[in-house]
């Protein structure tokens, strides 16, 4: 069972970051409408609004450089929470930007799961 929560949550986090970076506007396939996002303390509820919030940014790409990523089971039967913590570069920023993201992922079919929750913080020093 470690094992398939390794590969699913690593595969996850290689498949949340690159479409971040790349194609946000595809990060809606990942989300429900039950789904919540808490970005830097603001909740945002639902597929549309999380869409919303993450492709208002004021940059069209990025690059995240992930440093850590921690698994466990949830309780919730077949889910899985996914700890990330790395950094953000910028278009034309100097310096990157630390973060910390969590996610817990709820299966819906054989192999598939959504972000039912998602929370972001930045690490400012």
């Amino acid at each position: 069972m470690e094992e398939q929560i390794d590969l699913v949550g690593k595969a996850f986090t290689d498949h949340y970051y690159h479409l971040f970076d790349n194609d946000r506007q595809a990060l809606s396939s990942l989300y429900r409408p039950s789904s919540m996002l808490t970005f830097e303390g603001q909740k945002i509820l639902g597929v549309e609004d999380i869409t919303a919030k993450l492709t208002s940014f004021p940059f069209d790409q990025c690059q995240h450089v992930i440093s850590t990523i921690d698994l466990q089971p949830s309780t919730f039967a077949g889910g899985i929470v996914v700890f990330v913590s790395g950094s953000l570069q910028l278009p034309r920023e100097e310096h990157h930007l630390r973060f910390i993201q969590m996610f817990h992922l709820v299966p819906v079919l054989e192999g598939n799961f959504f972000v039912h929750n998602d929370i972001f913080r930045l690490n400012y020093e």
